[in-house]
């Protein structure tokens, strides 16, 4: 049996992937471009993506293959209907990153909040030294107790990342996309908007300028969700107008990021390159899971199936 393995990094980078060999022969592709998938795929039986696009043309081209194994939990980068058309089984890894991804979310406010990176590179570089003062402030810092956190998107890392704001002394409220009126009555009562919500056609550009406009003047929006949620252009006007006082995000619309992108360059903006799922512990749960998945699928007993 043949497994192919389309984009290894960085989901793999590092690990032993002895356990997927042991169920037969294992192809490791770093990366993989669209005009390569049909050649890769040919004799596979086992296809594991991350974000190589898997559609109608490609399982016309994979008569042998039975099994797809997302390495993630969204799995839009598969045509399911087609992959069923086909009789491939399609399987996702769930629950794997939620540590990690709230706490890089709580990471981004805290930068925000009380931006120590940027005060540690300004001591690196000789700042204090230079001030030769105890104690100086870049920028206003903030503190989280008794301030309000609206979580948009309350499902397993929202309410992680509830949790731990909830120990900073925060007031934490919920929201969903689903709910729109009800959302944006409480926007303006949220000092912080932090966004957990699943890419769907109702959260497709939902924070734009009249999402931005109902927030309170001078909020914070951290968004470790999905990057189209967001509208870049909207965030960045709403930055530079100061109506929003900061924006920190680990993905972005497009990724990574065109040059001309207006939040690489608008004020009080951090972001991080989509790794807040990346820690080695959540790497680790993730090869593991989807060891799990290809085992199941081949006892027949096939196991987190959205196909």
């Amino acid at each position: 049996m043949k497994l192919v393995v389309f984009d290894a990094s960085p989901a793999f980078d590092g690990l032993d992937l002895s356990a997927l060999e042991m169920f037969g022969e294992l192809a490791v592709f770093e990366k993989t471009a669209p005009a390569q998938v049909a050649e890769r795929l040919s004799g596979a039986t086992v296809g594991l993506t991350n974000k190589v696009k898997l559609g109608e043309a490609e399982f016309a081209a994979a008569p042998h293959l039975k099994l797809v194994t997302v390495l993630a939990t969204g799995y839009d980068v598969v045509d399911v209907n087609a992959a069923k058309a086909h009789g491939v089984t399609v399987c996702n890894v769930r629950g794997y990153s939620t540590a990690s991804t709230a706490q890089h979310a709580i990471a981004l406010l805290l930068e925000l909040t009380n931006r120590v990176g940027a005060h540690a590179r300004d001591v690196a570089e000789g700042g204090w030294v230079a001030r030769n003062i105890w104690s100086y402030n870049l920028a206003p810092l903030t503190e989280l107790d008794g301030k309000t956190l609206l979580i948009v998107g309350k499902g397993a890392i929202g309410s992680r990342v509830a949790k731990i704001a909830e120990a900073l002394g925060t007031t934490v409220l919920a929201g969903s996309a689903r709910r729109l009126e009800e959302l944006f009555s409480l926007l303006p009562q949220a000092d912080v908007v932090s966004l957990h919500c699943p890419l769907a056609p109702e959260t497709r550009g939902l924070v734009n300028a009249d999402f931005l406009t109902a927030m309170k003047p001078g909020a914070l929006l951290v968004n470790a969700a999905r990057g189209p949620v967001v509208d870049d252009q909207a965030v960045a006007e709403a930055l530079k107008s100061g109506r929003l006082a900061g924006y920190a995000a680990d993905v972005t619309t497009t990724e990574p990021p065109l040059p001309e992108n207006p939040l690489l360059a608008a004020p009080n903006c951090l972001l991080t390159p989509h790794n807040a799922w990346a820690t080695d512990a959540s790497r680790e749960r993730l090869l593991a899971e989807t060891v799990e998945n290809v085992d199941k699928f081949l006892a027949g007993s096939p196991r987190n199936v959205v196909s």
